[in-house]
């Protein structure tokens, strides 16, 4: 970031003459001490509020993973028992007593060090959660066996790993719902400004009314340019923003233009932490890429080499597993479900029962996509006569009340079981279960070059548009998530997007 500086705040001097304030903010006084330079009294400290709401946070937090802990290792171990023919609550319990103390302690630790018992904004969820119990189990056999335990079969490993993963999510899920609606109820809010200009503060502002994991409050934005109203409440212009702190007591500023002048950036996050505001940054496309980068040493200037997003070795090996084994299992699961769709399809109106809809693959390539067919006959035909009605930006041809669904089509668009046919794409290799959405070959025209990075790896049935908005997003934000996705791959990312989509599908949200 550059260190030149636009907006000029002098540091306060020792004596007590009044501080030198830059020309732009000459007219609002500085407060009367930075916050950062002096701690409250000790006292002070632990009689306030927010301490009292962290420490019973990080405690409940603590009860709710022994808890999970404990479930998971009995549940293993009682079943275990059973398999065995010789249940017996009694032993399995004290074998859970045996392992409990050093399993939990490793689960502390780990969850500590990934911020899983930090504040609600900052605190992971199912992946994180998932990826500190897989080391904890890891650690666990590594200890045991260099500590002479021999085991005829590793399940309670396993096994306890799969509990644990399910009671500690499911309960930390639980707590995060019932905390946040006393939080609700006791008017805990965190009062937000946004920074910036142009669409982004809208796009911005309208992905934090939608967060379940924190409640914020808009109090409005500051923008760099004039910008027509919009629902959002203007609080004045960049050099009144010291004002605008104290008057509407913001607690958080969020910079929501990738385009910020720097020299402007460093000195807004210079005065928000000398009053002790927050400060946040929506990411750039180059931001999310750089997560990947390498350092280049040797260089004249710092340089980062950006790797390519394409999974192969391992990665590969991993992701096309899991798609091959999840895929068949739900095939094998849905197809009765499917059967039925088939057949109510093909009776409600004229036209196959599958839909064969040719879409760019990996590199491109077209592949015939499987869908349950939603519109009548002909629909591609006249879908140029519609083009006026088009209610998605970018390269994205959507309409929410298209003329052309059957009324069956229009129920299997609602609850995206029009995509089911697509787990026999991802067996025969056309497809995975989770990755970028493959565009029809309408859209996939229209797109700029920088969009079709998406397509370095294979499409997917789901992936990050369907559970952060689906059509509601517009489609750089989609093309966004899309590198994010790439950017941060992991197998537990996949899982944690497989199970997301479900509650996102059953709450139809942004499906049309």
């Amino acid at each position: 970031m550059s260190t030149s500086r636009e907006l000029t705040i002098k540091q306060r001097p020792v004596s007590d003459e009044a501080p030198e304030i830059g020309p732009e903010f000459e007219q609002i006084a500085l407060p009367e001490r930075d916050v950062r330079r002096k701690h409250p009294p000790l006292l002070r400290f632990l009689l306030r509020w927010e301490t009292v709401r962290r420490v019973g946070r990080v405690v409940s937090l603590l009860v709710l993973d022994l808890v999970g802990v404990t479930g998971a290792l009995f549940t293993a171990l009682i079943i275990k028992a059973a398999i065995h023919g010789s249940a017996s609550g009694s032993r399995a319990w004290s074998e859970t007593r045996h392992w409990l103390p050093f399993a939990y302690l490793i689960t502390v630790l780990l969850f500590a060090r990934v911020d899983l018992y930090a504040d609600r904004p900052r605190r992971p969820g199912l992946t994180r959660i998932a990826g500190a119990l897989f080391q904890v189990t890891v650690i666990s056999l590594v200890f045991a066996l260099a500590n002479g335990e021999h085991f005829s079969s590793y399940y309670v490993f396993y096994g306890s790993l799969f509990f644990a993963v399910v009671y500690i999510s499911t309960l930390r899920e639980i707590h995060l719902r019932i905390t946040g609606w006393l939080l609700v109820q006791a008017g805990y809010l965190r009062r937000a400004l946004l920074v910036g200009s142009g669409k982004h503060i809208e796009a911005v502002a309208h992905a934090l009314e939608d967060r379940s994991r924190t409640r914020v409050e808009i109090a409005g934005y500051v923008s760099l340019t004039p910008r027509p109203q919009n629902g959002l409440r203007s609080l004045g212009r960049i050099d009144e923003l010291p004002d605008v702190l104290a008057r509407e007591r913001i607690q958080e500023v969020i910079i929501a233009d990738p385009d910020f002048p720097q020299e402007r950036a460093v000195e807004l996050v210079d005065l928000c932490h000398r009053r002790g505001v927050t400060v946040q940054v929506a990411p750039t496309t180059m931001e999310i890429m750089i997560d990947r980068a390498e350092f280049v040493p040797g260089q004249v200037v710092p340089l980062f080499k950006l790797r390519p997003p394409v999974f192969e070795g391992i990665d590969y090996a991993l992701k096309r597993s899991f798609d091959l084994v999840v895929a068949t299992v739900s095939l094998l699961l849905l197809s009765p479900l499917m059967l039925v769709l088939a057949a109510v399809v093909k009776l409600s109106s004229r036209g196959p029962a599958i839909y064969r809809s040719v879409r760019p693959g990996i590199g491109g390539t077209p592949f015939y996509c499987f869908k349950f067919r939603t519109m009548r006959e002909h629909a591609d035909q006249v879908q140029a006569d519609l083009e006026s009605l088009n209610e998605q930006s970018g390269a994205l041809f959507k309409i929410r009340l298209d003329p052309r669904l059957t009324p069956i089509g229009r129920i299997l668009r609602r609850f995206s079981l029009d995509e089911l046919p697509q787990l026999v794409n991802v067996i025969r290799g056309e497809m995975s279960l989770v990755g970028p959405r493959p565009l029809p070959m309408r859209d996939f025209e229209r797109l700029e070059e920088w969009h079709k990075k998406r397509y370095l790896v294979l499409p997917g049935i789901t992936g990050l548009w369907q559970v952060s908005g689906r059509s509601e997003l517009d489609f750089d934000e989609l093309v966004r998530l899309d590198f994010l996705y790439l950017e941060r791959w992991s197998v537990m990312l996949d899982l944690s997007i497989l199970l997301k989509t479900i509650p996102a599908v059953l709450s139809r949200r942004g499906a049309f």
